[in-house]
């Protein structure tokens, strides 16, 4: 039989556990003004700027 997933953050500092799913992982496509072909970048950011790095600023 299978062993079940664990995705809980197990640690016994339960504050640190709730501020961990603040934080996202956000990928967005950059086009190469000199071959057109898109690159990523990618960066971990806390869930309230999500809109500002998707925005550039």
């Amino acid at each position: 039989m299978a062993k079940a997933a664990k995705t809980a953050i197990k640690t016994k500092d339960q504050k640190a556990a709730a501020e961990a799913k603040n934080w996202t992982k956000v990928i967005k496509p950059v086009r190469s003004p000199k071959t057109g072909a898109y690159t990523f970048k990618e960066a971990i950011i806390h869930k309230d700027k999500v809109k500002d790095f998707l925005a550039g600023k």
